[in-house]
């Protein structure tokens, strides 16, 4: 990718702002903490303008922030210590796996060979495809783009369903966009079903609060299988398909399941090993297991037994991309934390919020949050921007810990349902060409407000019953 100089104006001459303003900062406030934030929102906003890629931005930020000595080289190299990081590296590795051995295809084939005789039908076993490869796809783009956009297209094409010759609606536009919400919905069930997910389990890390994978599943787990079970029906009535039965979609799949043939050995390893990583992301806290070590084991089987070579790791650059930037981002809004500036800036919007009891004040950043996304082209760019400040002012107004570092996180998941431009899989699905700008916006407005219903209204009563709070 070529260097986008142009792309560097707006956060380099917001960055200059906020640095040139610093006799203005407030009360409170040391200047290395003010000159911190300058840099930080300079690099948030270069991730959205993108100059460069996201990693070569981080290290951009990185080296200005060493170079003008905010931070010296030994406290910045720790942050890639950082276990969250670790844990999104090694679910890119085991996503390799899936995509090597063909085991994300098959499983895909199988849904729709099982479900697949009626439209409605085989909108759920797509579904069902998110749904059990989204433990272990941390790129919610990838398992979009690469696992199962290829399927909705060639069912599309089967029955004759493409934009270039204008019959979208008759198949292909209701599979997409029920896709779209399926992936938004796992995206928020399962703590490794995406990167921000994972951000925002870092930054929940720096005021304390750990979340277990199965904590976050189980918190999930309700609000989750609402939607998933009801979200294909209102987008039939919402956006109904021309097509109601696909009996040749079963015949489609056999005869793609025949050209793969018998599930190999490398298939067999690969079902094993994420199943064990699946068992021991459950129990982990019982056994005193950190998700990180347990993705790790899981990456070291998969080299052990043939399926992964270190060839496959080192080329995994979806993971190494993630390492880098990731790691700087998370240390820059860490740091911000750390010289107060995050505390004050929670204590000042509490002020202003004062009187109110804290359900109220979790209700409003919830809706704040949710739909500030629309300035947002990336769900990563907007948690590492306003998480920690919203978790800090949760905090100061009294919001349980756990609570409000889960509905901040489910949040983060469900503002997709926004734009055509909310995130990876939005771009993959709305590029396709099959649900028009307008339709788009008009249906994900409805399904944000039910989204948010289910998952504060009845995610609320929920982690009350599990005793979240």
């Amino acid at each position: 990718m070529a260097v986008k100089y142009k792309a560097f104006t707006l956060p380099v001459i917001l960055g200059l702002v906020v640095w040139l303003a610093s006799p203005l900062r407030p009360a409170g406030i040391s200047l290395v903490a003010w000159h911190l934030l300058a840099l930080f929102l300079a690099t948030i906003v270069a991730c959205i303008t993108q100059p460069l890629p996201l990693a070569g931005v981080a290290i951009l930020g990185l080296t200005v922030l060493l170079v003008l000595r905010i931070a010296p080289i030994e406290t910045a190299i720790q942050a890639f210590a950082n276990t969250t990081v670790w844990l999104i590296a090694m679910a890119y590795m085991i996503s390799r796996g899936f995509s090597k051995t063909g085991l994300g295809q098959r499983w895909a084939l199988w849904f729709v060979k099982l479900f697949g005789k009626k439209t409605l039908g085989l909108a759920y076993a797509i579904e069902g495809i998110d749904l059990v490869t989204a433990p272990a796809t941390p790129s919610n783009t990838a398992r979009a783009g690469g696992i199962i956009y290829p399927i909705i297209k060639s069912l599309s094409e089967t029955f004759g369903s493409t934009p270039k010759q204008h019959t979208e609606r008759d198949i292909g536009a209701y599979l997409i966009f029920t896709e779209f919400h399926a992936n938004t919905v796992t995206s928020a069930m399962f703590m490794t079903a995406m990167a921000p997910n994972l951000i925002a389990l870092g930054l929940a890390a720096s005021f304390g609060i750990k979340i277990s994978w199965f904590g976050w599943f189980l918190a999930a787990l309700v609000p989750g299988i609402i939607c998933l079970a009801t979200v294909p029906y209102l987008v039939y009535r919402l956006y109904p398909p021309k097509i109601k039965e696909t009996p040749d979609a079963r015949d489609w799949a056999q005869r793609e399941l025949t050209k793969m043939g018998p599930m190999t050995l490398q298939e067999k390893l690969m079902m094993g090993i994420f199943g064990l990583a699946l068992v021991l992301w459950i129990f982990s806290g019982m056994l005193g297991l950190d998700a990180t070590v347990v993705a790790f084991i899981a990456v070291a089987l998969l080299l052990l037994t043939g399926v992964l070579t270190a060839q496959d790791v080192l080329h995994e650059t979806g993971a190494w991309n993630v390492v880098v930037w990731f790691s700087i981002l998370i240390f820059m809004a860490n740091q911000l934390n750390q010289l107060g500036f995050i505390p004050w800036l929670s204590r000042a919007i509490s002020s202003q919020l004062k009187g109110l009891n804290w359900l109220t004040v979790l209700l409003v950043l919830v809706i704040v949050y949710f739909y500030s996304h629309y300035l947002f082209a990336s769900q990563a760019a907007h948690v590492t921007a306003m998480y920690s400040a919203l978790l800090g002012v949760a905090l100061a107004a009294g919001v349980p810990h756990l609570l409000a570092a889960l509905l901040l996180t489910f949040t983060s998941a469900i503002y997709a349902s926004t734009t055509h431009y909310a995130n990876g899989p939005a771009s993959v699905f709305f590029g396709s060409g099959y649900v028009p700008q307008n339709d788009w916006w008009r249906l994900n407005f409805i399904l944000g407000l039910y989204y948010l219903v289910i998952w504060v209204g009845v995610g609320l009563g929920w982690m009350k019953l599990i005793g979240i709070w």
